[in-house]
């Protein structure tokens, strides 16, 4: 069984920075193209950033292009997500999820596991 957990959100004004965590329990990391998704209140869960499983390519939606940063540490099977220059409109849960998929596709149902989602406040 495969376990997602998200940690590291929390409150930020705007300008500042967070990196926020996500651990990788069951299987081995490898095996998994791992992306961050994030949902706002009243709008549908968009793709933010993912890695691909085989060659580490890294995708990002448009709006967090230069801003944040996805990395992975496969001895620790963990994920990361440095967001920095954060915004309002960065205001949301984020979401780790994990697909047997070889890059990182913005379609949510392309990924099998996703963890709890840990809450990003960012104040104006």
């Amino acid at each position: 069984q495969v376990q997602l957990v998200e940690s590291g959100g929390g409150l930020v004004q705007a300008g500042g920075s967070l990196t926020l965590s996500c651990a990788f329990n069951g299987r081995t990391l490898s095996a998994y193209t791992i992306s961050w998704f994030r949902q706002a209140p009243g709008k549908e869960r968009e793709f933010v950033a993912g890695i691909s499983r085989s060659d580490g390519y890294k995708k990002y939606a448009d709006s967090v292009k230069g801003r944040f940063t996805a990395s992975r540490d496969n001895a620790k099977n963990t994920q990361y997500l440095q967001m920095a220059s954060l915004k309002p409109d960065d205001t949301a849960v984020y979401y780790c999820a994990a697909g047997a998929i070889v890059a990182p596709t913005i379609t949510p149902s392309m990924y099998t596991f996703w963890g709890q989602g840990t809450q990003v406040t960012v104040s104006s």
